[in-house]
């Protein structure tokens, strides 16, 4: 257990193998519930303070409550119950609420006031993964200085010696009401002078974690809504279905003459479109057109939209002449989340469908992202058609490469020779991106440029070269 943990979005990994095993989870629900007590013996949330005083009672000091939320894979039964047994063996109360979406626990974690949200889930990746990330009371992701805190105790044998008895045992709880309350906070969102009477919406919830929530949405809104993705059976998560397989509600969408057609990926923290010929909106798109009607509403603070260096330069040129400032920060919604705060900036995400709108949710929402463009299409009488076609985007080429090991690419000569030789050849016509997926056992190469065959080899040659050395 000497590897690091935590990725940039929680931990994740095959489930029942090292790090996604009922032991890990437990240690992971101990160690999540151990620090919330630490901080709140120390009356403080902003650092992490060493020892933890016992508590005197149950009775006598409020105790940290936590909420468990997962997708619906099959291990999620495991981990939950090793979670729950964690955190109550520490002390601390745990309110487990079922299936719902990553934005979704980040949502109820502070509107039941609780100390913690712990998502069970593996977002896009395949059922037989899993993974956990965890909120802090404000619904963000953790800080690096608890997460760390976390990862150490986890690592460490430190934990086997508090082990509390008697009342100071903790309760759990089972809520299965709290969709109910996230389908109510999703429609208030949608101005109430709109509606969507008289829409057509091909929905794909990736048989995940939005299969009961995003279909109440659309339809309580007046919307029509042709259902897929919605029969979870524990296995078939993200199974050539959602937003990693747009193909499926591209042609859906044209087959039952919808007005758009709506992908979100396991978890329900992304999402990506189709408007009514079947063609494919991504997330660059969707932040693009969001980030011009926020323009025109004067919503827009400060006039900046952060994204990563995945986003598309077409994107970046598009903003800067309407005025719109870009700025990118490291790959990965919680980076593009920090960047946010620091800044005050409202709208942020990344290509992949993780749109943040800031004023409305702590983290990426494929949700409230559909519903912000269908503001859009009813505020301005467009098709989606229209409104995309604001935003001019450069042609892009991935290529992801299965590696054994993430050496850098620089100590590797054959590899950085291939990049070098690909940003010369590129000049100024386009970006040559390499990097490490933070998730998987991937290596991402992207290249984008005028020029479609010109990328196309670049991207290769870089692929084949990583494949070689790293494969």
């Amino acid at each position: 257990m000497a590897n690091r943990l935590f990725g940039t979005d929680g931990v994740r990994g095959l489930a029942n193998q090292y790090p996604m095993t009922g032991e890990v989870a437990m240690a992971v629900g101990r160690a999540v519930a151990h620090v919330l007590m630490t901080l709140q013996n120390a009356g403080a949330r902003s650092s992490v303070p060493v020892g933890l005083k016992p508590l005197e009672s149950s009775r006598t000091v409020r105790r940290p409550k936590i909420v468990v939320g997962k997708d619906t894979r099959l291990s999620g039964y495991m981990i939950e119950m090793a979670l729950a047994s964690g955190i109550c063996s520490v002390g601390a109360d745990v309110i487990l609420i079922g299936p719902l979406p990553t934005p979704g626990v980040a949502f109820v974690t502070q509107s039941m006031r609780a100390d913690a949200g712990i998502m069970i889930s593996a977002s896009h990746n395949p059922y037989h993964d899993n993974g956990i990330k965890i909120f802090s009371a404000d619904g963000f992701k953790l800080p690096d200085d608890i997460e760390l805190e976390i990862e150490r105790l986890v690592l460490s044998k430190e934990m086997d010696k508090y082990r509390p008895t008697g009342d100071l045992v903790g309760k759990a709880y089972r809520i299965d009401d709290v969709y109910g309350r996230y389908i109510v906070f999703l429609k208030s969102l949608f101005p109430r002078d709109l509606d969507l009477l008289g829409m057509r919406i091909v929905l794909d919830c990736a048989n995940g974690a939005a299969y009961k929530v995003a279909p109440f949405v659309f339809e309580e809104l007046g919307a029509e809504v042709m259902k897929r993705g919605v029969g979870p059976n524990g296995l078939n998560i993200n199974d050539k279905c959602g937003a990693l397989h747009p193909e499926s509600i591209a042609s859906a969408t044209t087959e039952y003459r919808a007005d758009i057609g709506i992908a979100l990926d396991g978890d329900g923290d992304r999402c990506i479109l189709t408007d009514e010929n079947g063609e494919i909106v991504d997330g660059d798109q969707i932040i693009g057109l969001c980030a011009l009607e926020m323009q025109t509403a004067g919503t827009l603070d400060h006039g900046v939209v952060v994204t990563t260096p995945m986003s598309n330069i077409g994107l970046e040129v598009t903003l800067r002449e309407a005025g719109i400032r870009m700025i990118r920060a490291q790959v990965g919604d919680r980076y593009v989340v920090e960047t946010m705060r620091k800044g005050g900036y409202k709208l942020g995400g990344e290509q992949s469908g993780h749109v943040i709108f800031m004023d409305h949710s702590t983290t990426g929402d494929g949700i409230i992202a559909a519903l912000k463009v269908l503001e859009a299409m009813r505020r301005t009488g467009k098709k989606l058609s229209e409104l995309k076609r604001q935003i001019r985007l450069f042609p892009q080429v991935r290529e992801d490469v299965l590696v054994s090991k993430k050496t850098p690419f620089e100590s590797v000569p054959d590899v950085a020779k291939a990049i070098s030789d690909g940003e010369k050849e590129i000049l100024d016509r386009g970006r040559v991106f390499v990097r490490y997926s933070g998730t998987e056992s991937k290596a991402r190469v992207m290249v984008e440029g005028e020029d479609v065959r010109l990328i196309q080899g670049i991207a290769k040659n870089i692929a084949s070269s990583i494949q070689r050395h790293m494969g």
